[in-house]
C-alpha cells in the first residue's frame, strides 16, 4: 500500500469511518451534536463537543448537564433540523413535534421519540481548539426494550447513514 504525506489535513475527517449522531438536550433547546464519545466506564462518562459560539454552548456551560438523546433514522428530518436552526430562533421542541420526557435527575427534559436518553452532569470541561468538550457522568439512563443500534444514525463525509453489515 503507497502512502503520501500530505499537509492537507481536512482529509483526515474522512478517513475515520464515521461518527454518530446524538441529539443533546439542555434547558429547552436541542442540538445535534456528531462529536460524542464515551470517555470512561467506570464512571461511565460520556464527553460531547461543542463550538464556543453555539448557543447550547453557554446553557450547558451554565447548567452542568445535559441529556444524549439517541434518534433512529425515523427521526432523520428532525435530526437535521436540529443541527442547523439556531436554538435562539426556534422552539426546536415545537417545530420538531418532539415530546418533552421529564428527567428523574437533572433538570433538561429528554426526548421522547428517541429510544435512548441518558442523563449527564458535567464533571469536566477540555478546551480542544474549535470545541469544548463538556464531560459528564452518566447519571440515569433509559433505553426502549425494543431499541435496535441498527436504526441509530451516523454521520460521515456530509452523509448522514445507518449502521452497516457485520463482517466478523
Amino acid at each position: 500500500m503507497k502512502k503520501i504525506t500530505t499537509a492537507d489535513f481536512s482529509k483526515i475527517n474522512s478517513a475515520f469511518s464515521c461518527f454518530p449522531t446524538v441529539l443533546v438536550t439542555c434547558d429547552e433547546n436541542i442540538i445535534t451534536v456528531t462529536l460524542v464519545h464515551i470517555f470512561s466506564f467506570s464512571p461511565l462518562l460520556i464527553g460531547i463537543g461543542i463550538k464556543p459560539e453555539r448557543y447550547s454552548y453557554s446553557l450547558i456551560k451554565d447548567r452542568k448537564e445535559f441529556v444524549v438523546n439517541i434518534p433512529t433514522k425515523e427521526l432523520l428530518e428532525q435530526t437535521i433540523f436540529c443541527g442547523t436552526k439556531s436554538g435562539k430562533d426556534f422552539d426546536k421542541f415545537k417545530e420538531t413535534n418532539f415530546t418533552k420526557e421529564k428527567s428523574d435527575i437533572v433538570k433538561s427534559a429528554g426526548i421522547k421519540e428517541c429510544p435512548v436518553n441518558i442523563e449527564c452532569k458535567v464533571v469536566q470541561e477540555i478546551d480542544t481548539g474549535d470545541r469544548t468538550w463538556f464531560v459528564g457522568e452518566v447519571v440515569n439512563s433509559k433505553i426502549a426494550e425494543n431499541f435496535n443500534v441498527e436504526d441509530s444514525i451516523l454521520y460521515w463525509k456530509g452523509k448522514y447513514r445507518v449502521p452497516g453489515n457485520i463482517i466478523n
